[in-house]
């Protein structure tokens, strides 16, 4: 979710397709055609695609600031991030917190987990689902915090020269995590009760150390696209060859988790899906691709618009289809998503000129003063 992301067509695709993806998903949630179930089945990884993209960008961010300044200013990053992120996302909570018609389900979370950006851990989906799509922010938040930190670390040491290896061993910590939970937690429990959803979400799919694949794999390709010209150039020369593998590994990662919540899925299903998406990337970011030299007006503006369409889609469609609900219309058809996904690009539109935009300024301003 970042500036440059907004300047590069390729990136542009994958982050509206990402956006319309999650979108597919949760409208399952809600009255809907029957066609959203086999289309959004798989909407899931589309929070994968975005760990991916931000794992790449923000990391590509640092590692030229270290290549040109040999170091990180901590504080121009962290007001940086403050500024794009904070303001959408406690806007949001205010709706939640202060007008319950907005809430698409019954019981938020408490303030403070939403707050200190912790709500991922111990989240209990099936009693306290509403704004449940947070969680994906706050593993975002934490690799913010972390990240930065991390290389300040690592970089005076011999350790950053083998930052790849390094990345591999944090993706294999993620399913070696997944796999000792599996074992402790859900092995045992009826697949058919309420129970071994609360506990896979809980355990496996919202926690940090459980979800490290997308970001792990985006920080990989960030530092070989940075520090390793045969890599970059191999990249370079193979756009759509490396397109057309993504889309086939994205496919064989849909097959393993075609039972999302199975063993094998849960253990290798979010890595394969990482995986696949890094390929599509790669792809999107070649040169030689048509993902990189295809302008589209639509994608630009789907991309620009994703952060405040995902922070507030749920409580618009859940909105509408209230009013179609409180007016006697059918809120279940083709014309009614339309109307739903029509009213999210309007509310993403409102974050982006009364939101966004005037904190940008004062974004502006804030780093002068501290350059």
């Amino acid at each position: 979710m970042t500036e440059r992301s907004e300047r590069l067509y390729g990136l542009d695709h994958l982050r509206a397709a990402a956006i319309l993806l999650v979108l597919m998903y949760h409208y399952r949630a809600f009255k809907h055609p029957d066609w959203i179930d086999s289309i959004g089945r798989f909407g899931w990884t589309g929070v994968d695609l975005f760990f991916v993209l931000s794992g790449f960008l923000i990391s590509c961010q640092l590692f030229r600031e270290i290549e040109i300044n040999g170091k990180i200013h901590l504080k121009t990053f962290y007001i940086k991030r403050f500024f794009r992120i904070i303001p959408a996302y406690f806007f949001t909570l205010f709706l939640y917190f202060t007008f319950p018609f907005f809430r698409e389900r019954e019981a938020l979370s408490p303030l403070w987990k939403f707050m200190s950006f912790t709500q991922n851990y111990g989240l209990d989906v099936i009693n306290r689902g509403t704004f449940s799509h947070a969680w994906s922010l706050c593993i975002e938040e934490q690799f913010y915090l972390i990240l930065p930190l991390f290389l300040l670390i690592v970089m005076p040491t011999k350790l950053f020269r083998y930052l790849a290896v390094l990345m591999m061993v944090v993706i294999g910590f993620s399913m070696i995590a997944r796999l000792m939970v599996w074992n402790e937690f859900i092995i045992e429990v009826d697949t058919a009760s309420s129970d071994f959803w609360k506990l896979w979400y809980m355990k496996i799919y919202y926690p940090t150390h459980t979800r490290l694949d997308g970001l792990g794999i985006g920080v990989l390709i960030g530092y070989l696209m940075q520090y390793s010209s045969g890599f970059k150039k191999m990249v370079n020369n193979n756009g759509n060859r490396l397109f057309f593998l993504g889309i086939m590994l994205l496919g064989i990662s849909f097959w393993v988790c075609d039972e999302q919540a199975s063993k094998t899925a849960s253990l290798f299903g979010f890595t394969l899906v990482a995986v696949s998406y890094g390929t599509i990337l790669m792809a999107a970011v070649s040169q030689s691709s048509f993902l990189y030299r295809t302008k589209s007006y639509f994608t630009a503006q789907l991309a620009a618009l994703s952060y405040a369409v995902y922070l507030s889609h749920k409580g618009i469609i859940h909105m509408i289809q209230e009013g179609f609900d409180y007016f006697k219309l059918e809120n279940s058809d083709n014309i009614s998503l339309i109307i739903c996904l029509f009213a999210c690009i309007l509310g993403g539109l409102f974050y982006r000129f009364l939101i966004e935009k005037p904190f940008s300024m004062i974004k502006t301003k804030v780093l002068k003063r501290n350059v």
